[in-house]
């Protein structure tokens, strides 16, 4: 006998459903964690049964490591980024760092990661190497060739910054922890924190009088 494929609209809630699922997944492990999470709730949320959620993921620690893949805003394409990054390597500098804060400090999705990476990264260590590789690295790295290039370039001063640039990244994943910590209860001004962390970097790369 012959499977007949969905067509149609059909084919295409077949084709969204595992996406449904994974948002959903999203919020019940923001909201319980992943020990108090069950896959029942997941499920209610979509709409759907728990043999659905099963039929797409064999377990649940399968779920939670697809559905932070899902969420995950990888920072990879940075290479693609830089070249747009123009004018004084001051004003680069500001570029690249309010880049570096919508992609951590001001997502909901990688401020989660982060939470998930902390609590759950002795359960899932590959879930931490692989959020190194794909959003740590990659922004250290673009860190220290923009550093690189200014000095080259001689407007900037060989600052300690180009051994450990991710000192110059840390203040955006504070931001981070403490929207985690505090959510709306001692809010923020990002623009005053970003214009701090720009001026502080500045302050220790400019060529000094």
């Amino acid at each position: 006998m012959i499977e007949r494929k969905p067509t149609g609209i059909r084919a295409q809630r077949k084709a969204e459903r595992p996406l449904e699922i994974l948002d959903a997944a999203f919020e019940e492990f923001v909201a319980n964690g992943y020990v108090a999470t069950r896959v029942e709730d997941i499920a209610a949320r979509v709409g759907v049964t728990k043999g659905t959620i099963y039929f797409y993921f064999e377990t649940k620690e399968q779920l939670f490591d697809e559905m932070l893949r899902h969420i995950s805003v990888p920072f990879t394409d940075v290479k693609d980024l830089m070249p747009t990054l123009t004018g004084p390597y001051s004003e680069r500098i500001k570029a690249f760092i309010r880049i570096v804060y919508e992609r951590i400090a001001t997502n909901r999705n990688t401020r989660e990661l982060l939470r998930f990476v902390i609590s759950e990264g002795s359960r899932f260590p590959q879930v931490v190497d692989r959020h190194y590789e794909e959003a740590i690295a990659p922004m250290f790295d673009a860190a220290r060739v923009l550093f690189e290039e200014g000095v080259a370039a001689g407007e900037l001063r060989c600052s300690p910054l180009l051994k450990l640039p991710e000192i110059a990244i840390s203040p955006a994943l504070l931001l981070s922890v403490w929207y985690m910590l505090f959510a709306d209860r001692k809010p923020r001004d990002v623009e005053a924190f970003i214009d701090t962390h720009v001026d502080l970097i500045l302050n220790g790369m400019l060529p000094r009088p």
